[in-house]
């Protein structure tokens, strides 16, 4: 019997996200995107399908490579106009009990310490279901709005990652012990001083020394999610996630990939079956296979080409305005998503840019599946077996009626075959997840970081052999 299949949804706090030019459709309901009944709507979906979490993407920037203008972004709507996504969190929360709320931030433009007091905030609100999808920005529009002369090189972003994500751990982690809020009445007491610590930190990229502004969320440290498919990004995600998202467009590029960040995992001395991998795909089904590629053909109609390529080429940092129609995808060194760029060109495929603009205007880049229940449900069980994934990012084609349909035609076919779970266990985020502590394990590198008055004293003696 396939290992259990998991589901999280793959959403925007924009129009369209993964599908440009499908929020013309008459059913859609993604230019709703701003109205809060939008995302309290598409919660109870997702809980009544039993999904771990809707994972909402964030970019910072706008999508400006394709023609070196943002003229067809702005008339596509394309991943613009984007609001917050930690916004969403409360009114997500307030209608459902269990879905988690995988919210997305980068490192490159959120100081550690403000952005450590919004997530704490925001996992005291959902009791404790809250992931931080932990992403270094790709657009340069981004760094140049917020008085950054440009990007940083690829892998020098994961450098300011890693400094980044120590200074939260050692907020979340160290800062407060556990016992120091008592809110005793009588005494007139509400925390213990002696238990509370400033973190002292002194890096290359960030100066934080005080107090994390926040007591102990449920979980501490929310959940980690992480999505980068470089070698580095990689490496980051064997070191830090608790959650992987991956866009492969093959089940050899997947199983390569599943394979080598459970390797890297084990290699950093955790345990790579903690480390759940979800691949991103488009699911259109319906009763039949019939009805679903009618569908399909439906939805085609409405696809942008504009608007694919404005995705594509600021995913890659390419151009592709720069090309014909039939001419051939090329390989290019660029300073955007470095993954993206490779899986263009894996398994010696070449692509049109005619066939790259239809296959990314429904659901991005990753594989679409098509059929009804039964014919789709054989699909992510071979899947799930010859990769050894652990479950699917879901985007979407039409809101909100896609996840409608996964959660009424898909859902119940899984789960007759015993490989989707018919009820949530009880808990935080992480709990539900991994049947576990409500608290990051004592072999994740954050429990370095609990004894916070250690790592100052360690630092210190550092700091003295070097002067003498």
């Amino acid at each position: 019997m396939t290992k259990p299949i998991r589901f999280n949804a793959f959403e925007m706090n924009c129009v369209g996200h993964q599908s440009p030019g499908l929020w013309r459709h008459p059913r859609d309901r993604s230019w709703q995107y701003k109205d809060l009944e939008y995302w309290t709507d598409l919660a109870k979906i997702l809980e009544r399908g039993i999904f771990d979490a809707v994972f909402i993407a964030d970019v910072i920037g706008y999508y400006d490579v394709y023609h070196g203008n943002n003229n067809h972004a702005f008339l596509q709507g394309v991943q613009i106009p984007v609001n917050d996504p930690l916004q969403l969190a409360n009114p997500i929360a307030s209608v459902t009990k269990h879905l988690g709320i995988g919210i997305t931030a980068s490192t490159s433009f959120e100081h550690p310490y403000t952005f450590a007091r919004r997530l704490s905030t925001a996992d005291h609100h959902t009791k404790g279901r809250v992931g931080w999808n932990i992403v270094t920005s790709y657009l340069e529009s981004g760094a140049k709005n917020i008085s950054q002369t440009g990007l940083k090189r690829h892998d020098n972003r994961y450098e300011v990652a890693n400094e980044y994500i120590e200074v939260l751990y050692k907020l979340f982690e160290g800062s407060w012990e556990e016992g120091a809020v008592i809110r005793d009445r009588e005494q007139g007491i509400f925390a213990l001083p002696e238990k509370i610590h400033e973190i002292g930190h002194k890096g290359k990229y960030f100066e934080v020394p005080g107090y994390h502004l926040c007591e102990p969320s449920p979980q501490r440290t929310p959940v980690l999610f992480q999505a980068g498919a470089s070698k580095a990004g990689k490496d980051f995600a064997a070191q830090h996630a608790e959650l992987v998202f991956i866009s492969t467009p093959t089940r050899e590029t997947t199983r390569a990939y599943v394979q080598d960040i459970r390797a890297r995992a084990a290699a950093a001395g955790r345990d790579p079956k903690k480390l759940f991998i979800y691949a991103l795909v488009t699911i259109v089904v319906d009763e039949t296979d019939a009805k679903a590629q009618a569908k399909l053909k439906d939805y085609q109609q409405y696809g942008s080409y504009d608007g694919a390529l404005v995705l594509t080429s600021g995913w890659t940092g390419i151009d592709f305005g720069r090309y014909a129609r039939m001419d051939s995808v090329r390989k290019v060194e660029t300073n955007a998503i470095i993954s993206a760029v490779e899986h263009l060109a894996e398994g010696g495929k070449t692509w049109t840019i005619e066939e790259l603009a239809n296959w990314a205007s429904i659901g991005g880049l990753g594989p679409l599946f098509v059929g009804s229940a039964s014919t789709v449900a054989d699909q992510l069980q071979e899947w799930i077996e010859d990769t050894d994934l652990d479950g699917f990012n879901l985007a979407y084609v039409v809101a909100h009626e896609t996840f409608e349909d996964v959660v009424g035609y898909l859902v119940p076919e899984l789960q007759s075959r015993g490989v989707y779970p018919k009820e949530y266990r009880e808990g935080t985020l992480r709990e539900k997840l991994f049947g576990e502590g409500a608290y990051l394990p004592d072999n994740h590198p954050a429990a370095r970081y609990r004894d916070i008055e250690k790592i100052k004293r360690e630092q210190r003696e550092q700091a003295l052999k070097l002067a003498s």
